[in-house]
């Protein structure tokens, strides 16, 4: 069996207010507030999680599952989440976040928060759009494709 990493220390900007409730190895529920509304969310490895078999997902990519909040504080969190587990994590590639396909609200807040659409798939029998997140280092290509490294 594929080892898992465990999920890093999640740590928000000194504006949020951050209660952790349950916590494993592999995930963690935040309760989270900077004054744009509350928001529930859990963050947690793909590779271990709901979306394992849903597309390639890679060891460290992390996923954002969020409850019920304002767009605009979803667009905040995200934003912020994106800056603190790439700090936390700078090995992971992918920062994923599932919106149903017929809310269009959450998926322009995700997109708001630097996201972008990547695939549409059944998740519990609901057809979901995977949006992803991805540092720079991670979407660089090689222009000098007729180079040979090292030559």
């Amino acid at each position: 069996m594929i080892q898992v990493p465990p999920l890093p220390d999640v740590r928000l900007g000194p504006s949020w207010r951050v209660r952790t409730g349950s916590r494993g190895r592999r995930f963690r529920d935040l309760c989270a507030d900077a004054g744009s509304g509350t928001v529930e969310a859990r963050v947690e490895r793909c590779a271990w999680g709901r979306l394992r078999d849903a597309y390639p997902v890679g060891l460290r990519d992390l996923e954002v599952r969020v409850g019920t909040c304002a767009e605009g504080a979803l667009t905040d969190l995200l934003t912020e989440l994106r800056e603190a587990l790439a700090d936390a994590d700078p090995l992971s590639r992918r920062l994923v976040f599932a919106v149903p396909a017929d809310d269009p609200g959450r998926i322009t807040a995700a997109e708001s928060a630097g996201f972008r659409p990547v695939v549409d798939i059944d998740l519990d029998e609901v057809e979901h759009t995977l949006l992803t997140w991805e540092p720079a280092w991670a979407t660089r290509t090689d222009t000098e494709l007729d180079r040979v490294p090292g030559a």
